[in-house]
Protein backbone atom coordinates (compact mmCIF):
# COMPACT_ATOMS: atom_id res chain seq x y z
CA UNK A 1 0.00 0.00 0.00
CA UNK A 2 1.31 3.45 -0.92
CA UNK A 3 2.47 5.38 2.16
CA UNK A 4 1.00 8.67 0.90
CA UNK A 5 -2.63 7.48 1.17
CA UNK A 6 -5.03 8.23 4.00
CA UNK A 7 -8.39 6.51 4.58
CA UNK A 8 -11.35 7.92 2.68
CA UNK A 9 -13.48 10.17 4.84
CA UNK A 10 -10.41 11.62 6.58
CA UNK A 11 -8.24 14.60 5.69
CA UNK A 12 -5.07 16.51 6.50
CA UNK A 13 -5.41 20.06 7.83
CA UNK A 14 -2.54 22.36 6.85
CA UNK A 15 -1.26 25.44 8.74
CA UNK A 16 -3.29 28.18 7.00
CA UNK A 17 -6.58 26.38 7.51
CA UNK A 18 -5.55 25.28 10.99
CA UNK A 19 -5.04 28.92 12.02
CA UNK A 20 -8.51 29.81 10.75
CA UNK A 21 -10.09 26.84 12.52
CA UNK A 22 -8.29 27.70 15.74
CA UNK A 23 -9.44 31.32 15.62
CA UNK A 24 -13.02 30.26 14.96
CA UNK A 25 -13.13 27.66 17.72
CA UNK A 26 -11.54 30.12 20.16
CA UNK A 27 -14.41 32.54 19.50
CA UNK A 28 -16.94 29.75 20.09
CA UNK A 29 -15.10 28.66 23.25
CA UNK A 30 -15.43 32.21 24.56
CA UNK A 31 -19.22 32.07 24.09
CA UNK A 32 -19.43 28.78 25.99
CA UNK A 33 -17.25 30.02 28.84
CA UNK A 34 -19.20 33.25 29.27
CA UNK A 35 -22.43 31.22 29.48
CA UNK A 36 -20.97 29.10 32.28
CA UNK A 37 -20.27 25.92 30.31
CA UNK A 38 -17.19 24.07 31.55
CA UNK A 39 -15.02 22.35 28.95
CA UNK A 40 -14.50 18.59 29.25
CA UNK A 41 -12.58 16.00 27.28
CA UNK A 42 -13.26 12.27 27.32
CA UNK A 43 -11.32 9.23 26.08
CA UNK A 44 -11.53 8.52 22.37
CA UNK A 45 -12.06 4.86 23.36
CA UNK A 46 -15.13 3.86 25.36
CA UNK A 47 -16.67 0.54 26.34
CA UNK A 48 -19.59 -0.31 24.08
CA UNK A 49 -23.06 0.08 25.52
CA UNK A 50 -25.19 -2.50 23.75
CA UNK A 51 -28.45 -0.61 24.19
CA UNK A 52 -26.95 2.27 22.16
CA UNK A 53 -24.96 0.21 19.64
CA UNK A 54 -27.70 0.14 17.02
CA UNK A 55 -28.01 3.93 16.93
CA UNK A 56 -24.33 4.84 16.76
CA UNK A 57 -22.30 3.80 13.66
CA UNK A 58 -19.08 3.24 15.60
CA UNK A 59 -15.69 1.67 14.93
CA UNK A 60 -15.19 -1.34 17.21
CA UNK A 61 -12.17 -3.17 18.58
CA UNK A 62 -11.38 -5.33 21.65
CA UNK A 63 -9.30 -4.81 24.77
CA UNK A 64 -6.97 -7.43 26.28
CA UNK A 65 -9.90 -9.00 28.21
CA UNK A 66 -12.00 -9.31 25.07
CA UNK A 67 -14.43 -6.51 25.95
CA UNK A 68 -15.75 -4.46 23.04
CA UNK A 69 -14.31 -0.95 22.73
CA UNK A 70 -15.66 1.74 20.41
CA UNK A 71 -14.21 4.98 19.12
CA UNK A 72 -16.58 7.69 20.31
CA UNK A 73 -19.04 8.58 17.57
CA UNK A 74 -20.29 11.66 19.41
CA UNK A 75 -19.79 13.41 22.75
CA UNK A 76 -23.37 13.26 24.03
CA UNK A 77 -23.12 9.72 25.38
CA UNK A 78 -19.73 10.24 27.12
CA UNK A 79 -21.00 13.46 28.73
CA UNK A 80 -24.14 11.66 29.90
CA UNK A 81 -21.83 9.12 31.53
CA UNK A 82 -19.79 11.90 33.18
CA UNK A 83 -22.89 13.69 34.49
CA UNK A 84 -24.29 10.48 35.97
CA UNK A 85 -21.05 9.20 37.52
CA UNK A 86 -18.50 11.95 38.14
CA UNK A 87 -21.20 14.51 39.06
CA UNK A 88 -23.61 12.09 40.76
CA UNK A 89 -23.94 14.27 43.86
CA UNK A 90 -23.83 17.69 42.19
CA UNK A 91 -27.15 19.46 41.93
CA UNK A 92 -28.33 20.23 38.39
CA UNK A 93 -28.33 21.98 36.08
CA UNK A 94 -24.90 20.93 34.81
CA UNK A 95 -23.32 22.75 31.89
CA UNK A 96 -20.58 21.18 29.77
CA UNK A 97 -18.92 22.08 26.48
CA UNK A 98 -16.34 20.33 24.34
CA UNK A 99 -14.11 20.46 21.28
CA UNK A 100 -13.34 16.90 20.28
CA UNK A 101 -13.03 14.57 17.31
CA UNK A 102 -15.75 12.03 16.61
CA UNK A 103 -15.46 8.89 14.52
CA UNK A 104 -18.25 7.32 12.49
CA UNK A 105 -18.19 3.91 10.84
CA UNK A 106 -19.92 5.15 7.68
CA UNK A 107 -19.36 4.76 3.99
CA UNK A 108 -18.18 8.28 3.06
CA UNK A 109 -20.72 9.92 0.76
CA UNK A 110 -22.80 13.07 0.56
CA UNK A 111 -20.23 15.01 2.59
CA UNK A 112 -19.99 12.46 5.41
CA UNK A 113 -16.67 11.98 7.16
CA UNK A 114 -15.22 9.15 9.19
CA UNK A 115 -13.35 11.59 11.45
CA UNK A 116 -14.45 15.14 12.20
CA UNK A 117 -14.07 17.83 14.83
CA UNK A 118 -17.15 18.80 16.83
CA UNK A 119 -17.77 21.87 18.96
CA UNK A 120 -20.75 21.44 21.22
CA UNK A 121 -22.51 21.96 24.52
CA UNK A 122 -24.74 19.89 26.79
CA UNK A 123 -27.20 21.20 29.37
CA UNK A 124 -28.11 18.50 31.89
CA UNK A 125 -30.97 18.81 34.36
CA UNK A 126 -32.91 21.61 32.63
CA UNK A 127 -36.32 20.49 31.35
CA UNK A 128 -38.23 21.91 28.41
CA UNK A 129 -39.11 24.54 27.47
CA UNK A 130 -36.58 26.66 29.40
CA UNK A 131 -33.67 24.27 28.83
CA UNK A 132 -34.42 24.02 25.13
CA UNK A 133 -34.58 27.81 24.84
CA UNK A 134 -31.20 28.14 26.59
CA UNK A 135 -29.61 25.60 24.23
CA UNK A 136 -31.00 27.31 21.13
CA UNK A 137 -29.78 30.70 22.38
CA UNK A 138 -26.30 29.31 23.05
CA UNK A 139 -26.29 27.67 19.61
CA UNK A 140 -27.11 30.95 17.86
CA UNK A 141 -24.57 32.86 19.98
CA UNK A 142 -21.90 30.34 18.95
CA UNK A 143 -22.79 30.65 15.26
CA UNK A 144 -22.78 34.43 15.51
CA UNK A 145 -19.36 34.35 17.16
CA UNK A 146 -18.06 32.08 14.42
CA UNK A 147 -19.05 34.80 11.96
CA UNK A 148 -21.88 33.05 10.12
CA UNK A 149 -24.51 35.45 8.79
CA UNK A 150 -27.20 33.62 6.81
CA UNK A 151 -27.82 30.48 8.88
CA UNK A 152 -31.19 29.21 10.03
CA UNK A 153 -32.09 26.59 12.64
CA UNK A 154 -34.74 23.99 11.85
CA UNK A 155 -36.70 22.89 14.92
CA UNK A 156 -38.89 19.81 15.14
CA UNK A 157 -39.98 17.10 17.56
CA UNK A 158 -38.27 13.70 17.43
CA UNK A 159 -41.23 11.94 19.03
CA UNK A 160 -43.89 13.26 16.64
CA UNK A 161 -43.52 11.09 13.53
CA UNK A 162 -42.62 7.85 15.37
CA UNK A 163 -45.62 8.51 17.62
CA UNK A 164 -47.92 8.84 14.63
CA UNK A 165 -46.65 5.57 13.18
CA UNK A 166 -47.11 3.80 16.52
CA UNK A 167 -50.63 5.17 16.95
CA UNK A 168 -51.49 3.86 13.49
CA UNK A 169 -50.09 0.45 14.51
CA UNK A 170 -47.63 0.30 11.64
CA UNK A 171 -45.34 -2.74 11.83
CA UNK A 172 -42.01 -2.04 13.55
CA UNK A 173 -39.85 -3.04 10.58
CA UNK A 174 -41.92 -0.93 8.21
CA UNK A 175 -41.67 2.06 10.59
CA UNK A 176 -37.89 1.85 10.39
CA UNK A 177 -38.01 2.08 6.57
CA UNK A 178 -40.32 5.10 6.73
CA UNK A 179 -38.15 6.89 9.29
CA UNK A 180 -34.97 6.10 7.35
CA UNK A 181 -36.44 7.75 4.24
CA UNK A 182 -37.49 10.78 6.30
CA UNK A 183 -33.99 11.13 7.84
CA UNK A 184 -32.47 11.04 4.34
CA UNK A 185 -34.92 13.65 3.08
CA UNK A 186 -35.99 11.16 0.40
CA UNK A 187 -39.62 12.18 -0.05
CA UNK A 188 -40.17 9.92 -3.04
CA UNK A 189 -38.98 6.99 -0.96
CA UNK A 190 -41.05 8.22 1.98
CA UNK A 191 -44.25 8.18 -0.06
CA UNK A 192 -43.44 4.70 -1.34
CA UNK A 193 -42.84 3.34 2.16
CA UNK A 194 -45.89 5.10 3.65
CA UNK A 195 -48.20 3.72 0.96
CA UNK A 196 -46.75 0.26 1.54
CA UNK A 197 -47.97 0.35 5.16
CA UNK A 198 -51.50 -0.49 4.08
CA UNK A 199 -53.11 2.23 6.19
CA UNK A 200 -56.38 4.06 5.68
CA UNK A 201 -56.27 6.86 3.14
CA UNK A 202 -56.66 9.63 5.73
CA UNK A 203 -53.72 8.19 7.71
CA UNK A 204 -51.57 8.03 4.58
CA UNK A 205 -52.43 11.64 3.76
CA UNK A 206 -51.50 12.76 7.29
CA UNK A 207 -48.13 10.98 7.17
CA UNK A 208 -47.35 12.59 3.83
CA UNK A 209 -48.57 16.03 4.92
CA UNK A 210 -46.56 16.32 8.15
CA UNK A 211 -43.10 16.60 6.50
CA UNK A 212 -44.42 19.48 4.41
CA UNK A 213 -45.39 21.54 7.47
CA UNK A 214 -42.51 23.97 7.92
CA UNK A 215 -42.11 27.70 8.27
CA UNK A 216 -42.44 30.40 10.90
CA UNK A 217 -44.47 30.22 14.12
CA UNK A 218 -47.67 30.60 12.12
CA UNK A 219 -47.41 26.95 10.96
CA UNK A 220 -47.90 25.84 14.58
CA UNK A 221 -51.43 27.22 14.71
CA UNK A 222 -54.63 25.36 13.88
CA UNK A 223 -53.24 21.85 14.40
CA UNK A 224 -54.92 19.02 16.28
CA UNK A 225 -54.15 15.74 18.02
CA UNK A 226 -50.51 14.69 18.14
CA UNK A 227 -49.56 17.62 15.90
CA UNK A 228 -51.00 20.09 18.39
CA UNK A 229 -49.12 18.44 21.27
CA UNK A 230 -45.80 18.80 19.45
CA UNK A 231 -46.67 22.33 18.34
CA UNK A 232 -47.49 23.35 21.92
CA UNK A 233 -43.97 22.47 23.01
CA UNK A 234 -42.45 24.41 20.13
CA UNK A 235 -44.64 27.43 20.85
CA UNK A 236 -43.62 27.36 24.52
CA UNK A 237 -39.95 27.34 23.56
CA UNK A 238 -40.44 30.09 20.96
CA UNK A 239 -42.12 32.33 23.55
CA UNK A 240 -38.96 32.26 25.72
CA UNK A 241 -36.55 33.28 22.96
CA UNK A 242 -35.22 36.74 22.25
CA UNK A 243 -36.18 38.02 18.77
CA UNK A 244 -32.59 37.69 17.51
CA UNK A 245 -32.84 33.92 18.16
CA UNK A 246 -36.52 33.39 17.37
CA UNK A 247 -36.07 35.00 13.95
CA UNK A 248 -33.51 32.31 13.04
CA UNK A 249 -35.93 29.42 13.55
CA UNK A 250 -37.79 27.37 10.97
CA UNK A 251 -40.34 25.00 12.48
CA UNK A 252 -40.25 21.65 10.68
CA UNK A 253 -42.71 18.98 11.86
CA UNK A 254 -41.05 16.36 9.66
CA UNK A 255 -37.60 16.80 11.20
CA UNK A 256 -36.27 13.60 12.75
CA UNK A 257 -32.78 12.46 13.74
CA UNK A 258 -31.00 9.20 12.99
CA UNK A 259 -29.64 8.85 16.55
CA UNK A 260 -32.22 7.01 18.59
CA UNK A 261 -31.81 8.70 21.98
CA UNK A 262 -33.61 11.94 21.08
CA UNK A 263 -36.96 12.31 22.86
CA UNK A 264 -38.42 15.74 22.10
CA UNK A 265 -37.23 18.94 20.46
CA UNK A 266 -34.58 18.38 17.78
CA UNK A 267 -32.79 20.93 15.64
CA UNK A 268 -30.48 21.24 12.66
CA UNK A 269 -28.40 24.17 11.44
CA UNK A 270 -28.56 25.12 7.78
CA UNK A 271 -26.76 27.72 5.73
CA UNK A 272 -27.37 28.43 2.02
CA UNK A 273 -23.60 28.61 1.55
CA UNK A 274 -23.27 24.88 2.30
CA UNK A 275 -25.54 22.12 1.08
CA UNK A 276 -25.59 19.87 4.15
CA UNK A 277 -26.46 20.55 7.81
CA UNK A 278 -23.56 22.08 9.72
CA UNK A 279 -24.87 21.31 13.18
CA UNK A 280 -27.61 19.46 15.02
CA UNK A 281 -28.93 18.69 18.47
CA UNK A 282 -31.97 18.16 20.61
CA UNK A 283 -33.42 16.81 23.82
CA UNK A 284 -32.44 13.40 25.19
CA UNK A 285 -34.45 13.24 28.39
CA UNK A 286 -34.14 9.44 28.82
CA UNK A 287 -30.42 8.95 28.16
CA UNK A 288 -29.11 9.88 31.64
CA UNK A 289 -31.38 7.26 33.16
CA UNK A 290 -29.45 4.55 31.34
CA UNK A 291 -26.43 5.58 33.39
CA UNK A 292 -28.38 5.52 36.66
CA UNK A 293 -29.24 9.20 37.09
CA UNK A 294 -32.52 10.17 35.37
CA UNK A 295 -32.29 13.81 34.34
CA UNK A 296 -33.66 15.79 31.41
CA UNK A 297 -30.98 17.05 29.02
CA UNK A 298 -30.49 18.94 25.79
CA UNK A 299 -27.46 19.76 23.66
CA UNK A 300 -26.01 20.39 20.23
CA UNK A 301 -22.89 19.79 18.19
CA UNK A 302 -21.40 21.82 15.35
CA UNK A 303 -19.32 20.19 12.64
CA UNK A 304 -16.33 22.54 12.69
CA UNK A 305 -15.14 21.70 9.17
CA UNK A 306 -18.59 22.27 7.66
CA UNK A 307 -18.96 25.47 9.65
CA UNK A 308 -15.63 26.71 8.28
CA UNK A 309 -16.66 25.85 4.70
CA UNK A 310 -19.97 27.72 5.10
CA UNK A 311 -18.19 30.74 6.59
CA UNK A 312 -15.64 30.77 3.75
CA UNK A 313 -18.38 30.56 1.12
CA UNK A 314 -20.35 33.35 2.78
CA UNK A 315 -17.27 35.57 2.77
CA UNK A 316 -16.64 34.85 -0.90
CA UNK A 317 -20.24 35.65 -1.77
CA UNK A 318 -20.03 38.97 0.03
CA UNK A 319 -17.08 40.22 -1.97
Amino acid sequence: MAVDRIPSGTRDVLPDEMRELRAMTDRIRGVFERAGYGEVYTPALEYERRELAATLPAYRTFDEQGQVLVLRSDMTVPIARIAATRYAHVDPPLRFCYFAHAYRGVRPQRGQSREFLQAGAELVGAPAPAGTAEALTLLCDALDAAGLKTYQVGVGDASLYPGLLAAMEAAAGARDLVLAALVRGDFVGLEREVRALGLAQDEVELLLEVPRIRGGPEVLEGLSGALEQAAAGMRATHALLEPRVADRLIFDLGLVRSLGYYTGAVFQVYDPAHGVPIGSGGRYDDLLGRFGRPLPAVGFALNVERLHIALTEEERGGR
